[in-house]
C-alpha cells in the first residue's frame, strides 16, 4: 500500500498523473474576438486539460458579457484572459474594486497601442505622425469609397479601445478628414493586406503584442505624449453622454495587460485558481502566439497544446512545481 501511495505521489509530481481531475475541476473562459486575447484563451485551456486534467469551455463574448457573467460567479463564464488596462478600466472598477466579485491577476504584461500604417505607404507620403492623416492628400489617397473621406479601422465592435479611438479622431482634429471605421479585427487584416498589395493608402489601429508585426512591415505613428490631464475618458457603461464628456488629445498610456476570474471560481475549482494566480506571459510570447494562428492560419487550440509540451518549465512554476 505505501508503495502504491509513494508511485502515485511521484507520478503526480511528474504531471503523469492529475490529482486536481479527481476534484472535476471545470472552468468557462472567456474568448473575447482579438487574436491575442483568443491565442491567450486556448493557451489557459491547454493547460487545465492537459496538465491539470480539468475541464475546460470556450466562450465567445466581449467585455462587458464577460465581466458581467464573471460578476454573476453562476459558472457561465469565469474567466477574461486579456484584460487591457486602463482600456477596460470601468469593468474593473466595477468588480474588481466594487463589488468585489472579480479578481485582477498581478502578473502582467506591457501592451503598447496607437495608429499605424503600412511602411511603403507611410515613406512615399512621408507620415509620421498621427497629425499626417489630416493632409489633405494623405486622407484622399485613403478614400476608398469615394466619399471625400479616408477611412481608418479603430477598433472591433465592443471594444473599449475602440470608444477611445473614436473619441481620438475627434480630438486631434481629424474628423473633417478621416472616417472612423468599427469591424471585426480579420477584416482590418485583410484590408491590411490588401492596400499593401495594390500600393493603396490605409491606417488602422494597431497595438503590440500583436502577428500584425511579423505579417506585415508596418509602423507606428507618433502622438502626443501621455497627458493625464488630457486624457478625461468615459465607456458608454459611465454615462450615456460618453462621447461628449470624453476628451482624449494624448497617445494612451503603456498598458498593463492580465488575466481576471470570477472569485466564485476558487471555491468551485481552487486548484484552476492557484494556476491563474501563477500564470504569466510576455509581450513577446503573445505576439509569438498571435503569428502562428493569424499569420501562419494555425489552429489556436494546436498552437496551445504544441506550446504546453514544449514549455514544461515554464508550465511547471505555473502549477508551482
Amino acid at each position: 500500500m505505501k508503495n502504491t501511495i509513494r508511485s502515485f505521489t511521484l507520478a503526480a509530481a511528474m504531471g503523469l498523473v492529475s490529482v486536481p481531475a479527481l476534484c472535476a475541476e471545470k472552468v468557462n473562459i472567456g474568448t473575447p474576438s482579438w487574436t491575442g486575447a483568443q491565442a491567450i484563451a486556448h493557451l489557459l485551456k491547454a493547460v487545465v486539460e492537459m496538465r491539470i486534467g480539468g475541464e475546460a469551455g470556450l466562450v465567445p463574448g466581449n467585455n462587458a458579457t464577460i465581466f458581467q457573467a464573471m460578476d454573476q460567479g453562476k459558472g457561465d463564464i469565469d474567466v477574461h484572459p486579456d484584460v487591457w488596462l486602463p482600456n477596460q478600466e470601468a469593468f474593473t472598477k466595477k468588480y474588481v474594486d466594487g463589488a468585489k466579485t472579480v479578481t485582477l491577476s498581478e502578473n502582467p504584461y506591457e501592451g503598447n497601442q496607437g495608429f499605424c500604417v503600412s511602411k511603403n505607404f507611410g515613406e512615399a507620403n512621408k507620415i509620421t505622425d498621427i497629425a499626417d492623416l489630416g493632409r489633405p492628400d494623405v486622407a484622399a489617397k485613403m478614400d476608398s469609397d469615394g466619399d471625400g473621406k479616408g477611412e481608418m479601422w479603430i477598433g472591433a465592435p465592443g471594444w473599449a479601445s475602440a470608444n477611445v479611438n473614436q473619441v481620438k479622431v475627434r480630438d486631434y482634429g481629424l474628423l473633417d478628414f478621416i472616417e472612423p471605421v468599427r469591424a471585426e479585427e480579420s477584416v482590418k487584416t485583410a484590408r491590411v493586406k490588401d492596400s499593401i498589395a495594390k500600393n493603396e493608402g490605409y491606417a488602422f489601429y494597431c497595438y503590440k503584442p500583436h502577428a500584425i508585426w511579423y505579417m506585415f512591415d508596418v509602423y507606428m505613428l507618433s502622438e502626443p505624449k501621455f497627458d493625464p490631464a488630457k486624457y478625461v475618458m468615459l465607456q458608454p457603461s459611465d454615462s450615456p453622454d460618453w462621447y461628449e464628456k470624453s476628451m482624449v488629445a494624448t497617445k494612451d498610456a503603456l498598458k498593463n495587460v492580465q488575466i481576471a476570474w470570477s472569485n466564485s471560481l476558487k471555491e468551485r475549482s481552487p486548484a484552476i485558481v492557484e494556476f491563474f494566480e501563477r500564470f504569466s506571459l510576455t509581450a513577446d510570447d503573445v505576439s509569438g502566439f498571435a503569428y502562428e494562428i493569424s499569420g501562419k492560419g494555425r489552429d489556436p487550440a494546436e498552437v496551445a497544446k504544441e506550446w504546453v509540451t514544449n514549455n514544461p518549465k515554464r508550465v511547471d512554476a505555473w502549477l508551482g512545481l
